[in-house]
């Protein structure tokens, strides 16, 4: 009998091999309806790996950037790093009795979602600081793992990480099966994605970008460990996400996929790139099986984002109309 991360592990390997025998067999987005959306990606693709070619793009610079909330994973109805900051808060009150009465420690404690939102960015990064420092990464790491196969969705009762999207699994598939390399650039901690990024997408730890908090190296019982601090190190989110980019990766991206403003700097960065280039927003309108959300939604409001895509001819994929499944378990 597997114990739950064990078979949580094989769910998603099996996943992953199902979507790479899908792709050698010819279909290379199977839980994509036919239309504009999949039939600009498959072009794309084409074009840039036919060899010899006028759009031609050597492998080494097949970049392809993807952003996670919302466009990977689902972020309603609420950001899922949220949500592990709320069970942090729950998990590590009894050592901090003045949250009690402390905002905006009350209202996760008493899962009052509404007063944590009022508080806006400042309460949100309050949670986090105060529930994501002062352990090792190490310790971080074993404690975001922990939460991965243990913590559940509320309205699906799945694992947060199987509130994964199966179609845009099989773009990191395909993209991947086509040489690109495929990277998360995320505004959510860098350090809460990896432990579980290269087990659910495939994508390593070292192919992770996101925001972090400032770190330093300690010695602890005789061995060097870097130890989490308090302080916001980088904010990798609008504007931040071509820097971080430029950062880690050193080379701009070929294709670029987003959900929301928040995406937008990342997909104007890619497009203004020379030759063929990809940009692609997922528009969350399906509110039977996900979300119907977009320019007056606090999580992943997506305005300008939606015009920007319809003046410059960017793609748009209509979530209810162009996928024929949303998760892997609707399968």
């Amino acid at each position: 009998m597997f114990e739950r991360r064990e078979y949580f592990t094989c769910g998603f390997a099996i996943v992953g091999m199902l979507a790479t025998a899908v792709v050698a067999a010819g279909d290379p987005l199977p839980s994509w309806n036919d239309g504009n959306a999949k039939s600009a990606l498959v072009s794309f693709v084409e074009r840039v790996t036919k060899t010899g070619g006028e759009s031609f793009v050597a492998a080494p610079e097949r970049i392809a950037v993807f952003d996670n909330d919302g466009t990977l994973w689902s972020e309603q109805p609420l950001y899922f790093q949220l949500a592990f900051a709320i069970d942090r808060v729950k998990a590590l009150a009894p050592s901090h009795p003045e949250w009690k009465t402390k905002q905006p420690f009350k209202a996760a404690l008493d899962g009052d979602l509404e007063s944590v939102f009022s508080g806006g960015e400042h309460a949100i990064l309050e949670l986090i600081m105060a529930t994501h420092a002062g352990t090792t990464t190490d310790e971080f790491a074993a404690i975001v793992e922990q939460w991965a196969t243990t913590a559940k969705h509320p309205r699906f009762d799945r694992l947060y990480v199987e509130c994964i999207y199966q179609p845009m699994l099989e773009v990191l598939e395909y993209l991947r099966a086509n040489g690109f390399k495929t990277f998360i650039v995320s505004g959510g901690g860098i350090e809460f994605m990896r432990p579980w990024s290269e087990r659910v997408y495939g994508i390593p730890p070292e192919y992770v970008i996101g925001s972090s908090v400032k770190t330093k190296l300690e010695s602890r019982q005789g061995g060097p460990v870097l130890v989490r601090l308090p302080e916001i190190d980088f904010i990798d989110d609008k504007a931040g996400k071509p820097v971080g980019i430029n950062r880690h990766i050193g080379r701009r991206p070929l294709a670029a996929f987003g959900n929301s403003d928040g995406d937008l700097q990342m997909l104007q960065w890619t497009a203004a790139g020379d030759g063929p280039r990809f940009m692609m927003f997922v528009h969350h309108t399906d509110a039977e099986r996900e979300w119907a959300y977009d320019r007056e939604s606090a999580i992943g409001h997506f305005d300008q984002g939606l015009d920007e895509a319809r003046r410059r001819g960017w793609t748009v994929v209509d979530m209810k109309r162009d996928w024929k499944v949303v998760y892997p378990f609707d399968r």
